[in-house]
C-alpha cells in the first residue's frame, strides 16, 4: 500500500464522517435520531445498566478479593474474554435483577469486564454484530470448501486484508449496522479466511471529533473502548498510517 493510498482513504474517511456528523445534527434537533422502525436493540442506551454493573463488581472484589467472571481460555480474543456471571452477582445479592438487555436475560448483549488486572471496567459486547460476522464467516467457509481453498475476496483495502465480496460469498441479505455510529459495516477478510468488522470509520470519526494525535504503536481500538460502552467485538487491530487508522493483519510485523 502506498503512502498515497492512505491519503486517499483518509479523505474519503474524513467526508463521510462530516457527512454523517452533519446528518446527526439535523436528525438530532428534529428530536428522533432514528426511526422507530429502524431501532434495534443495539442501539439502546446500556449506560445505567453498565453503571449499576460497575458498582456491583467493585463491591464484589472488594469484598472476595476476586473479580466475578466466567472461565475463559488464553485462546479467546481480548474484546470477547472476561465475561461477568451476572447470575452469581444476583444470587449472592450484588445487583437486585440482571438487565433485560443482558443474553441472560433474552437480550442481545454480553457484560465484560476490561482492564480487569488495573482498573476492572464493565464494558458491553454486541451479540448481533458477533452473529452478523459469525454468519458471514459459515459463508466464507462454504465457499471456501467448494472452489478448493480460495476465498471470496474483494479488494485489498488494508495490507494482506481484504472486503469480503458480496456477491462471492452470497451475503447480499446480511447487513450489520455500527454500534458506534449506526453506519453500515464492511466486513474484512484475512489471508486465512477468518472475517472481522471493520471499524476504521469509527475510529476516524472519533479522531476528529475529539481531535486525537495517535501513535504509530498504538491500538486504537482502545480508542474506542475508551469513549463508550462498548468493546469493538470481531476485529483486527488498527494503527495510525497515511493519517488514517488501517486494520494490521494477523502475523503482520505490525501486529
Amino acid at each position: 500500500m502506498t503512502q498515497a493510498f492512505f491519503a486517499r482513504r483518509s479523505g474519503a474517511l474524513r467526508k463521510a464522517a462530516a457527512a454523517v456528523m452533519a446528518v446527526l445534527l439535523a436528525v438530532s434537533l428534529s428530536g428522533c435520531l432514528y426511526p422507530d422502525e429502524k431501532k434495534n436493540e443495539n442501539r439502546v442506551s446500556y449506560r445505567e445498566s453498565v453503571k449499576r454493573i460497575q458498582s456491583a463488581i467493585e463491591d464484589y472484589q472488594k469484598d472476595k478479593s476476586l473479580l466475578p467472571i466466567l472461565n475463559a481460555d488464553q485462546d479467546t480474543p481480548k474484546y470477547e474474554k472476561f465475561r461477568i456471571d451476572l447470575d452469581k452477582l444476583q444470587k449472592e445479592g450484588y445487583i437486585d435483577e440482571i438487565p433485560s438487555t443482558a443474553f441472560e436475560k433474552g437480550g442481545s448483549a454480553y457484560f465484560l469486564i476490561q482492564d480487569e488486572e488495573t482498573k476492572p471496567t464493565v464494558k458491553v459486547m454486541d451479540l448481533i454484530t458477533v452473529q452478523k460476522v459469525n454468519d458471514v464467516q459459515r459463508l466464507v467457509n462454504q465457499y471456501k470448501m467448494a472452489h478448493d481453498g480460495q476465498l471470496p475476496a474483494g479488494d485489498e483495502v488494508y495490507p494482506g486484508v481484504h472486503a469480503v465480496d458480496p456477491a462471492l460469498a452470497g451475503m447480499k441479505d446480511i447487513g450489520l449496522k455500527s454500534v458506534y455510529s449506526g453506519q453500515d459495516v464492511n466486513f474484512l477478510l484475512d489471508q486465512a479466511g477468518t472475517v472481522y468488522a471493520d471499524y476504521a470509520f469509527d475510529i476516524m470519526q472519533l479522531i476528529d471529533k475529539q481531535g486525537l494525535k495517535p501513535s504509530k504503536e498504538e491500538d486504537l481500538r482502545e480508542e474506542l473502548v475508551k469513549a463508550s460502552e462498548y468493546v469493538p467485538v470481531k476485529s483486527l487491530p488498527y494503527r495510525w498510517s497515511g493519517d488514517a487508522p488501517v486494520a494490521v493483519a494477523p502475523g503482520s510485523a505490525a501486529e
